[in-house]
């Protein structure tokens, strides 16, 4: 094309002459020759407006030759007999030029301030988006396409983060490559720009520019377009590339308020803990140490039965104490990834027969009533640590139902999973709630509350998990609470295998 549009612009020079020649001839016999010179000025600024600077001039030389040649006597030829004409040719050729070359200098300011208006465009747009960019993924996506509207290039960014160079993705930008890698090193140690159109790595298809926050850089901006468009625009690239500095400075410092924030709000939370801790521990450590302190009292006034009264609670308290030391090592030990699983098959009437006769002394009198389905697969559990689980749902039921109600355990199966549920007949949850009663020292806050640690739920949760099973809590239709856990029944494979 670069070839082709100088030749329609002669011809387009040469055209115009024929056409204010024939308009000339249409005239000639109501107009002096001098006054037709401003039909050929008139060809003279079109061909400016229209051709170009070199087509202008082109027009005008011809429009002397053509004025000279028929209108100007004798006609047909290039000899005058009035000498006068002279300056009128010079004048029409001086003119002609002095238009053109006014008309081509205005053109090219307007088309310089065109592109000055839409690289300000850009810049602003490009601003308004960075300033919605929540991270370092959207900052690149407004860069990619600031890019692609002002130079219709392809954009890779690269971050510097830890030492590490960490390509970010965006929608259409070119493949990574590797060969590039030592020039993007470059940049980043250098902070100076590579590539295309400048003396470092010159012979690449793209331009690398750095990416500076606090004098340091932090990434780099690889531009891959055509070398003329990236030369003539290396002021914007370098403008993107300030602006996309401080979107990620901004991401950055954002990321790091809330880190700072959740930190704040995990140093509350651990000290609440602490304090919940602290108290849950001595609580029945006081009992324990006053009971014993009244019973090895040498004036002490109290009768066997008080005695025996003191020395229960005090073991009470001593078991009570003791499952929480033993909640707090099962959590440090599912948190650190320490839970060893030493897998059986199991029925489930010996799972819920061992879960209840751990918890029977601390019955006082209630009920359990169970109802399990026939025919029940056995399962491959820990049994130790699933019965652990099903004791923890059973103490949360026991601490917050009334103890004038029962507590019920079923069991059935379906598509090859056994569902075992406890229910008790307590307040129920908040709604909302149903998957926070499983958090880490979690407690509903309800009045009927009697202690506990909050860890029970969170325990079981991790051990059914554990063995790849799942565990829920919804509000029952008939009151109270009803904890649901699942758990795959065991296949035949499996039972040969264990056998």
């Amino acid at each position: 094309m670069t070839t082709i549009r100088p030749v329609f612009g002669y011809l387009g020079a040469i055209l115009l002459v024929v056409l204010a020649s024939l308009l000339c001839a249409a005239v000639h016999p109501y107009l002096a020759p001098t006054n037709m010179v401003m039909i050929f000025l008139l060809a003279v600024v079109l061909a400016a407006t229209r051709l170009g600077l070199k087509p202008a001039i082109l027009t005008a030389l011809l429009s002397v030759v053509a004025f000279d040649l028929f209108f100007v006597p004798p006609r047909f030829s290039l000899r005058v007999e009035d000498t006068e004409y002279l300056i009128t040719f010079f004048a029409l050729f001086v003119v002609g030029v002095v238009i053109s070359t006014l008309v081509a200098r205005l053109g090219r300011q307007v088309a310089q301030v065109q592109r000055q208006e839409a690289r300000t465009s850009c810049l602003y747009h490009l601003t308004r988006d960075l300033a919605g960019a929540l991270d370092d993924n959207a900052v690149v996506e407004a860069l990619r396409r600031a890019v692609d509207a002002t130079l219709h290039a392809d954009l890779r960014v690269v971050l510097y983060r830890d030492g590490v160079a960490v390509p970010l993705p965006s929608g259409g930008q070119r493949p990574s490559d590797d060969t590039d890698q030592p020039t993007i090193a470059w940049v980043i140690r250098s902070g100076r720009h590579a590539g295309a159109g400048t003396a470092a790595f010159a012979d690449a298809d793209a331009t690398y520019l750095p990416i500076k926050s606090g004098g340091a850089t932090i990434g780099v901006m690889v531009a891959a377009a055509g070398q003329a468009a990236l030369r003539e625009n290396r002021q914007l690239l370098d403008a993107f590339a300030a602006q996309a500095a401080m979107a990620f400075e901004r991401v950055q410092l954002a990321r790091d308020a809330e880190e700072t924030r959740v930190l704040r709000e995990k140093s509350h939370l651990e000290q609440a803990l602490l304090n919940s801790i602290s108290h849950d521990l001595r609580t029945p450590l006081v009992t324990i140490a006053g009971a014993l302190d009244t019973l090895l009292a040498e004036d002490c006034p109290l009768g066997p039965a008080k005695r025996r009264e003191l020395t229960i609670t005090a073991l009470d308290e001593a078991s009570r104490l003791n499952r929480f030391v033993s909640n707090l090592l099962d959590m440090t030990r599912l948190e650190a990834g320490a839970l060893t699983l030493r897998p059986e098959p199991c029925e489930i009437d010996e799972l819920i027969g061992c879960a209840i006769g751990a918890v029977e002394s601390r019955l006082g009198g209630r009920r359990i009533d169970t109802s399990l389905a026939p025919g029940l697969p056995p399962v491959t559990i820990d049994l130790p640590l699933l019965t652990q689980a099903l004791v923890n749902l059973l103490d949360n039921a026991l601490r917050y139902s009334p103890p004038t109600f029962p507590l019920t355990v079923s069991a059935h199966c379906s598509h090859q999973t056994v569902f075992i549920e406890v229910q008790d007949r307590g307040p129920g949850i908040p709604a909302g709630e149903e998957e926070r009663i499983f958090d880490r020292f979690y407690r509903v806050a309800v009045p009927e509350q009697s202690g506990g640690t909050g860890l029970g739920l969170c325990i079981a949760k991790g051990i059914v998990e554990a063995h790849q099973g799942n565990i829920t809590a919804a509000n029952s239709t008939a009151g109270g609470l009803r904890v649901t856990l699942s758990l795959p029944a065991a296949t035949p494979e499996t039972l040969e295998e264990e056998a």
